[in-house]
């Protein structure tokens, strides 16, 4: 498989990314009900474009990261944190996520962020081990956090300094 090519989202990417976080939906990532086609637009004012970056491989839409603050003060402004983050399943397994990983490092270096931070629900050992691999660190543990399939799972919270 090629490399991934990594590039900043654009309106038109909408589409393929709402189909692609569509049919990636599963309780080891999502904590949202299932969502059902027609899918709502991927991007909104709560979400907008610039907050993305998109790998494609053989130029089809392979996966996305989003990079933002959440919270919006000038205090925490050095602080990123990862909110959404996907992989097509052909491309898992071939470095597509850990190139996504690598460019929001990357970006939120060139945004002058000093952290970045992220969530991962506790089973989700493959997210995670990624995660590790590229230098975050478990911070805290929200245990039992959410109810998904009827079992109680933890929120996990990550980061790393840049």
């Amino acid at each position: 498989m090629p490399e991934p090519h990594i590039r900043p989202a654009v309106p038109a990417d909408d589409e393929h990314l709402a189909l692609l976080d569509g049919s990636l939906w599963s309780t080891l990532h999502a904590v949202t009900p299932r969502p059902e086609p027609p899918y709502p637009p991927f991007f909104g004012e709560r979400h907008p474009a610039e907050e993305f970056l998109v790998a494609e491989v053989d130029g089809r839409v392979a996966g996305y990261v989003r990079l933002t603050q959440t919270i919006p003060l000038a205090s925490h402004a050095h602080v990123l944190s990862i909110q959404g983050f996907a992989v097509a399943e052909q491309a898992r397994g071939r470095g597509v996520g850990r190139a996504l990983i690598r460019a929001a490092v990357a970006e939120a270096r060139a945004r002058g962020a000093r952290r970045l931070t992220l969530r991962v629900l506790g089973h989700n050992a493959p997210a995670r081990k990624l995660y590790e691999s590229e230098g975050f660190a478990v911070e805290g543990v929200l245990p039992g956090e959410f109810l998904l399939d009827g079992a109680y799972v933890d929120d996990v919270c990550m980061g790393r300094s840049l």
